[in-house]
């Protein structure tokens, strides 16, 4: 279980980006199946995804992480952390404002018809289109037309078309930006980004159910059957045989198997019932190594867990000085030590060490300081009663009852600590303002960039189609990451992005906590698992033990 992607939100401790780049899986590269294991599936813990199965309607990790598998994005990210095409063949600017996408030969959809440039634009305009809710339409806010789509609430959409979308040919699509970004070839390994069939619409032009239960994609795994949310305990998947990159040896079935606890996945990982489990509870992680012995893994990521304030919503939480009276008054330290057995460390800034961009020690809020934080807490008239939430199927509830107990201790604070079933639940109540406690949050990055860590969570914009649970707004965060959006190069804007972090250090509309190590095991039925850093299987890889 993870958290939002999309970046995604991440459900779990460990948790698992949201865009899965399709490294492969399946047959091997001839399309013929080894005739030893083939048709037994390797089997991979998943949380229930929160929404069906379109790809711009899902930004948290659990439905990105299925939809990885069947979808191959524009892009994918190496091991330094650079650029890589995946079903592009080039992506080219000569201004950083209009940019042309040249696809790959090969890539056919799961039913047969190629993949060809209209399929992005028509996913695309379909995104970004206000009419038609989609929770990744944010990402698309720096094509030119996107206003045009997305006039405001009671507003009529004139058009179905952003003006900066033009279809050259089959292969070849440009994209005209509302102002240069030079980081955009980077995005495009994200969920949103990915395309859609003819088949994916109905005659109204939305995109129908049927297929959000069964999407057809381009990638390597296609769905066996629909998906039934809520039903379903499994989703079967069996490798496409005419996927044209490279298949996994000696196996073509994938089974993500859906669970309500992490605990139960890992008594399942470590009875041979479930394969692999990229987000051990933290409750395993002091013995996994000795359970698990090499099937243990545990590697930096580019996560963050933080706790989160509805500012929009809740009026108790405004005064800043409150804020940083409950950020002070959490011991990052010991939860990363004690609760974490190591395999976290104190998060002290808004940009994962993993990034370019990162400060150490950039947060002076994010330092214990139990004495100041009670005596702010009082000097803000901080309520005697707080409420805190959290997900329980990401194993989530040794830290989040020590942080609850950092707050008791430290503010003189009545806390009560609310579990949602399901990371879909929560999700939806911050969706919709109806749940006004803080809340338990982590973000795995969409592609490696600092950007990536400021604009999906707290800009203006990502209140209402992107991941700004917390309703946090600020003229000056914002303007200073469009600075570093429009720098002509990367490093030129990294200079507004740490700009922009230092906003949020000053503001505090989350409190980071912790930043993630990937924590993962795999059953004694496979060998070669790979999770690089977006937290990613790289299913080509993976055999049969």
């Amino acid at each position: 279980m993870r958290v939002t992607r999309g970046a995604r939100i991440v459900a779990g401790t460990a948790l698992l980006a949201l865009a899965v780049a399709a490294c492969g899986g399946g047959a091997s590269p001839s399309g013929d199946p080894a005739a030893d294991g083939g048709d037994t599936p390797v089997r991979m813990e998943l949380g229930e995804p929160q929404n069906l199965l379109v790809p711009s309607n899902t930004t948290e990790s659990e439905g990105s992480e299925l939809l990885a598998a069947v979808f191959e994005p524009l892009v994918n990210y190496d091991e330094n952390k650079q650029v890589v095409e995946a079903a592009a063949e080039s992506i080219t600017t000569e201004d950083n404002i209009t940019w042309t996408i040249k696809l790959k030969s090969g890539y056919t959809w799961h039913n047969g018809e190629p993949l060809v440039a209209q399929n992005y634009v028509d996913a695309w305009n379909y995104a970004a289109n206000q009419d038609n809710a989609q929770g990744a339409g944010y990402f698309f806010g720096r094509v030119k037309g996107y206003d045009a789509l997305n006039p405001g609430e009671g507003k009529e959409v004139t058009t179905k078309e952003m003006e900066g979308l033009k279809v050259v040919d089959d292969s070849t699509f440009t994209v005209e930006l509302a102002a240069p970004f030079s980081q955009f070839r980077t995005m495009l390994g994200y969920t949103a980004f990915y395309p859609l069939p003819k088949a994916a619409f109905g005659a109204d032009g939305k995109v129908t159910n049927e297929y959000g239960e069964k999407p057809i994609g381009q990638g390597l795994f296609k769905l066996d059957k629909p998906y039934k949310k809520g039903t379903d305990q499994t989703v079967d998947l069996s490798v496409y045989d005419k996927y044209p990159a490279k298949k996994p040896n000696g196996w073509t079935k994938l089974q993500f198997k859906l669970y309500n606890s992490s605990e139960t996945a890992y008594n399942d990982l470590q009875a041979n019932n479930v394969d692999i489990h990229d987000s051990l509870p933290a409750s395993a992680i002091s013995s996994a190594k000795t359970a698990l012995g090499d099937r243990y893994q545990d590697q930096p990521d580019a996560g963050i867990g933080y706790i989160g304030f509805p500012l929009q919503y809740n009026d108790e939480y405004k005064d800043v000085r409150m804020r940083e009276a409950i950020s002070m008054a959490i011991d990052r330290k010991t939860i990363a030590e004690t609760v974490f057995s190591g395999t976290r460390a104190p998060a002290d800034d808004f940009i994962n060490p993993a990034i370019d961009g990162y400060r150490q020690g950039a947060c002076a809020a994010c330092t214990y300081d139990p004495g100041k934080a009670k005596e702010q807490y009082a000097a803000a008239n901080g309520p005697a009663k707080l409420e805190l939430g959290y997900n329980a199927d990401g194993g989530h509830k040794e830290w989040i009852e020590a942080v609850a107990n950092n707050l008791r201790a430290n503010l003189g604070v009545e806390v009560t600590v609310r579990p949602f079933e399901k990371f879909a639940n929560i999700l939806d109540d911050l969706d919709a303002k109806k749940y006004k406690g803080m809340f338990r949050m982590g973000w795995a990055v969409d592609y490696p960039s600092a950007e990536n860590y400021l604009s999906p969570i707290f800009s203006t914009g990502a209140i209402k189609t992107g991941s700004n649970y917390a309703g946090y707004s600020s003229k000056e965060f914002d303007e200073l990451v469009a600075k570093g959006d429009q720098a002509p190069t990367p490093e030129e804007g990294l200079k507004f992005y740490q700009q922009a972090d230092d906003v949020l250090i000053k503001d505090l509309p989350y409190v980071p906590v912790y930043f993630y190590r990937n924590n993962s095991g795999y059953s004694t039925q496979v060998k070669n698992v790979r999770i690089n850093l977006l937290n990613q299987v790289e299913w080509a890889d993976v055999e049969k033990a």
